[in-house]
Parts: C-alpha cells; sequence; structure tokens
C-alpha cells in the first residue's frame, strides 16, 4: 500500500471535525485557508466563525469596509492578510461577478493568494489535481522520503513539490490533500512526533535512521529587528488620544496611541525631554508608565511601554485624533495595545 492510500485510510478513521470540510464552497474554503495561516486551528476557528457569520458571501465581504476587517481581525495577527482579503473579495466581486473561483489558474491571479492556496482551493472545492504542500506536507515528505535539503530554498521548494506531485492520489485528490496536511498536523508533528502510533512508519526513513528531529532542514534567513516603542497615554477620561497608523509600516492602517520610538531603552523623563515629546508644551506632568512588555512578531521583536501624561498636546501630530474613550473597543488595535488600554479603563 503507497503512502497516500495509508493516510487516507488514518484520515478517515481520526480527522477532525471542521467545518469548512463539510462545503465545497470556495468563498468558506478560502476564508478558512487564509485565517489558518501562520495560526492555530484551535486559535482560528472563533475568528472563522465570526467571519462567516458577519459575512456569509464573498459579495458581503467585499462591501465591508477596511476598518470593520481588521476590528474582526484583531488578535490573529499577520494583518496584512485580512486587508488583502477584502482586495481578494473586491476583485472577485468585481471581475467575477461575485463567484469566488474553483481553478487554480484563475486563483493564482488574486490578491493574497500564492501556489499553496490556489492549490487548496482548487483541490478542495472542485477536486482539481492539484498537490497541496504546506508546513504540514513539507514536514511528512522530508521525513518519509528522508529529504535533507532545505525546505525554503529554491532547489527544496522545486524538489518538495514535485514529490508531492508524485504521490499525490489523483483520482483522490482533495481527500489526498487532507489526508497530508491533518496527519502533518495531528501525528507527524514537529516536536515529539507519534511514531508509535504512525500508520507509515515502516516506510519512514527519518523513523528507521532516528532522524525525525533534524528533519525538515530549513535554512535560517529571517533577521529580526529590535525596535523600542514608548506609548503616551493622554485622557481625561471621558476622551482620549489616539493615532491612525500609516500604510508604510507593522499593523498599517489600525490605530494605536502617539508614539515615540527610540533606538534603545530610555528614562521615562529622558524620554520626554526628546523633541518629539515638545508638541505637550515645557511643562509636561508623567502620572506614571508601565512596566516594559516584549512583543514577538515574525521579523521583529518589539519592546513597549506605556506612558500616562496629564496635558493633552498643544496641536496635533499628523494622524493624531481624540476619540470617545466608549469608542475605542469599535477600533482596530494591535493586540498589546489594546489589552492595555482594556486595562488601564477596566473595561
Amino acid at each position: 500500500m503507497d503512502i497516500s492510500a495509508q493516510l487516507i485510510a488514518w484520515y478517515n478513521d481520526n480527522k477532525r471535525d471542521l467545518p469548512w470540510r463539510k462545503t465545497t464552497d470556495a468563498y468558506i474554503i478560502w476564508l478558512s485557508e487564509i485565517i489558518l495561516q501562520q495560526t492555530r486551528v484551535e486559535q482560528g476557528l472563533p475568528y472563522f466563525y465570526r467571519f462567516v457569520e458577519k459575512y456569509p458571501t464573498v459579495t458581503a465581504f467585499a462591501a465591508a469596509h477596511e476598518d470593520e476587517i481588521l476590528k474582526l481581525w484583531q488578535g490573529l495577527g499577520y494583518y496584512s492578510r485580512g486587508r488583502n482579503m477584502l482586495k481578494t473579495a473586491q476583485l472577485v466581486q468585481q471581475q467575477h461577478n461575485g463567484i469566488f473561483p474553483v481553478r487554480y489558474e484563475e486563483l493564482i491571479k488574486l490578491k493574497g493568494i500564492g501556489e499553496y492556496t490556489a492549490a487548496a482551493i482548487s483541490s478542495f472545492s472542485s477536486n482539481e489535481a492539484r498537490a497541496v504542500v504546506d508546513g504540514n506536507v513539507y514536514r511528512v515528505l522530508a521525513r518519509y522520503f528522508g529529504i535533507d535539503e532545505p525546505i525554503n530554498s529554491p532547489k527544496g521548494k522545486k524538489m518538495f513539490q514535485q514529490i508531492a506531485d508524485d504521490v499525490l492520489d489523483k483520482a483522490r485528490p482533495a481527500l489526498h490533500n487532507q489526508a497530508m496536511m491533518e496527519f502533518g498536523a495531528m501525528l507527524c508533528k514537529p516536536r515529539n512526533p507519534a511514531c508509535g502510533v504512525c500508520p507509515v512508519r515502516l516506510g519512514c526513513v527519518a523513523f528507521k535512521t532516528n532522524a525525525t528531529v533534524y528533519l525538515p532542514v530549513k535554512l535560517k534567513t529571517v533577521k529580526v529587528r529590535t525596535r523600542y516603542f514608548n506609548y503616551l497615554l493622554i485622557t481625561d477620561g471621558k476622551v482620549i488620544l489616539m493615532n491612525k497608523r500609516d500604510e508604510r509600516d507593522i499593523w498599517a492602517n489600525m490605530y494605536d496611541l502617539p508614539l515615540i520610538e527610540t533606538a534603545g531603552l530610555l528614562d521615562p523623563l529622558e524620554l520626554l525631554r526628546l523633541p518629539q515629546a515638545k508638541v505637550f508644551g515645557d511643562n509636561i506632568i508623567l502620572k506614571d508608565n508601565s512596566a516594559i512588555i516584549k512583543h514577538v512578531l515574525t521579523h521583529q521583536q518589539l519592546f513597549i511601554r506605556f506612558l500616562v501624561l496629564e496635558k493633552f498636546p498643544d496641536k496635533l501630530e499628523k494622524g493624531w485624533f481624540y476619540t470617545d474613550v466608549d469608542n475605542i473597543k469599535n477600533l482596530a488595535l494591535p493586540k498589546a495595545i489594546f489589552i492595555f488600554i482594556k486595562y488601564f479603563f477596566n473595561f
């Protein structure tokens, strides 16, 4: 029995009961695929239900405002996914009359849909014979066939895609792809894989050579940037000074507080003597400051501190605006900022 047949048999007995597996609606499948990128199923599932409830069709999604999408997305991270989803939905509405494409060649042209997502949607919605290669599939193939070529090298990507194409059950591509991905997620995990109950362990090179801990191989190419964010919280308890972020940095088009970014950690009083703080005048009163919070993103680590000031600024900088404290709940804020404000105002 080949690996595909074995994993399909295992999948039929062990698969999780997930809502997107009960439909061939390309729009619903697309929602699930984007939400679950870089996100565990347990974390993404509540977001999936919220999006489906609020936007049951791609037409409804396309009519949404970006602020609404980002607010609903709050806490998931990788916010560019939410912004790209809105652009994708609008393209589908404009170019496909609100009917989500099901063929790979049409899907790959849409914003935010790459090779993996196009293969997944076309496979699951129309049973198109496309091999899906995600992190789980890379891991299964690397271990089963004993491949030490880095999965993120150009040669590795081409090699793994070819192997995935070769083992694909072309008569049952949707079932095959679901089985491969589920097996990687549930049994062939990155750490502590369940080799003792693995149905394909006798044919697995990594199992036979005790190499599961070393595979797959991945080149370390990510350079992490360290940044220091000093947020200024100014409020009289009824209104609060907020900031609308632009499109040129992390958390694009979301909302946060007035920010002074520094090259390193500074004493709060020293920080308020910087030229950026002059907008608050000469007599700045620091009421309180928080501990330093470390917030890790994929390519950046942020050290965040909140300073509570008593005095409103003499003028508003670009992006700054006043809003009622009660309105904060309606704004799309990065998770770290939202948690602090929620704690500060006790709501």
